[in-house]
């Protein structure tokens, strides 16, 4: 939906899907699309390769970290490279893709309200020491999403990285049942990826249908911040290097 919103306003959107049948899935579903980047991002040589694709397209103004699977895995799987298939997914996909796509304008990452509920402690990350709980899996790795915005927003000052919560919407992953507006959170999306207005054009901030809400505290400290963007590099061997590093959670700065 997002994707199909910056369409009709007349921006080239490139779009990712995880096979060639999803891939042929969007073209039919969006024919304007400019690209379709395709790939698993279950495994790092899956998430090297998207970013490669994404790289020889060319530098995009924005990304829109969205990819995800949801809180109903009934139990942990465990990936080629010896993780959590969710933590996968969910965590180091964005780090690595941040990493290693051509630096944009602006990064929009998909966290979740359940990230308020993810556990601080980074402790077992992998879920190989804890009995699996998808939902706190889930939430744990929107914690991860948050503090990824916010760690590369003071890493890359000159770049808007921020993260959102689109509500609880009736997604595949949400349910039927679920009570909020999905294409807020679409819009929400698309406003932060383009939009020069200078409410969007700020960095290491939390919205929610395009508003700031506060994020949790635990999203909001640098020592988290740091400990995971650490332990996503020791795991992939890439880090997302500082072009200066402030102690406190960024401030909103001015249009450029």
């Amino acid at each position: 939906m997002a994707g199909e919103l910056l369409l009709r306003q007349g921006h080239q959107v490139t779009l990712h899907a995880r096979n060639d049948r999803r891939a042929e899935e969007l073209h039919r579903k969006l024919p304007n699309a400019s690209d379709v980047v395709i790939g698993d991002v279950s495994t790092i040589a899956a998430m090297r390769a998207v970013a490669d694709q994404v790289n020889k397209i060319g530098q995009h103004e924005a990304v829109i970290h969205n990819v995800a699977i949801g809180y109903r895995e009934p139990s942990r799987i465990e990936t080629k490279d010896g993780l959590s298939l969710l933590f996968a997914i969910n965590t180091l996909a964005p780090y690595m893709l941040t990493a290693l796509i051509t630096r944009p304008e602006r990064l929009i990452y998909l966290s979740s309200g359940l990230h308020r509920g993810g556990d601080a402690n980074m402790f077992d990350l992998q879920w190989t020491k804890r009995r699996w709980n998808g939902n706190q899996a889930y939430s744990d790795s929107k914690l991860h999403d948050a503090l990824i915005a916010f760690g590369v927003a003071r890493r890359w000052p000159n770049v808007f990285s921020n993260a959102l919560e689109p509500g609880w919407v009736a997604t595949k992953m949400g349910g039927a049942g679920a009570p909020d507006d999905l294409t807020k959170g679409a819009v929400t999306q698309a406003w932060l990826a383009v939009s020069d207005e200078p409410a969007a054009k700020v960095t290491g901030e939390y919205f929610f249908h395009q508003k700031p809400k506060p994020a949790s505290a635990s999203a909001l400290s640098t020592d988290l911040q740091d400990h995971l963007l650490e332990h996503c590099r020791q795991l992939t061997g890439i880090a997302i290097a500082a072009d200066t590093l402030a102690g406190q959670k960024p401030t909103a700065r001015d249009g450029r």
